[in-house]
């Protein structure tokens, strides 16, 4: 009985292999990936070494405090055309910010860079000093300009730069 339980196994594997299966998504990473020279994944712990942001937004008439790392430091750590290199063709490059649940939202590349706008959108991990809740996190977006928290994408898995003009 063993025997083809093992059987089994193998050809389940295999199968899937043929068919082209996909891997699965890492749970509880950041990818950072597209038109970028240094692909990332980006663990919490990862997050939590680098350069820290805090910003407020209001939700339901109180002020709630989000912190975590601004998005355009992240992408300057992966090779994104940002700073000096934002001109030209780099100014067609887009941001899709991509959800576990399949929700997405989409930021220029200028108004995520520091040296371009006082965007101070951010990844976030913390709201009030507490780690993000599950159906929040372990990472968000948290753009506190915008009038609307449409693009706060929440269980945020994958930044992918995206430019239109080479």
């Amino acid at each position: 009985m063993r025997r083809r339980t093992a059987v089994w196994c193998v050809v389940a594997v295999v199968g899937a292999f043929v068919l082209g299966a996909r891997p699965v998504a890492q749970e509880g990473v950041l990818t950072v990936a597209g038109d970028v020279s240094t692909p990332l994944t980006i663990t919490p712990a990862e997050l939590k070494a680098m350069p820290r942001t805090t910003v407020s937004v209001a939700d339901q008439g109180r002020e709630v405090k989000y912190s975590g790392v601004l998005i355009g430091e992240i992408l300057a750590r992966a090779g994104a055309p940002l700073g000096r290199d934002m001109t030209g063709p780099a100014v067609s490059t887009y941001v899709l910010a991509s959800a576990k649940d399949g929700y997405q939202a989409l930021f220029s590349l200028a108004e995520l860079d520091p040296a371009f706008t006082p965007n101070d959108i951010i990844v976030a991990d913390t709201m009030d000093g507490q780690a993000l809740f599950d159906y929040q996190g372990p990472f968000r977006i948290v753009a506190p300009k915008d009038k609307r928290g449409a693009r706060g994408v929440r269980m945020l898995q994958k930044l992918e730069v995206v430019r239109l003009k080479k």
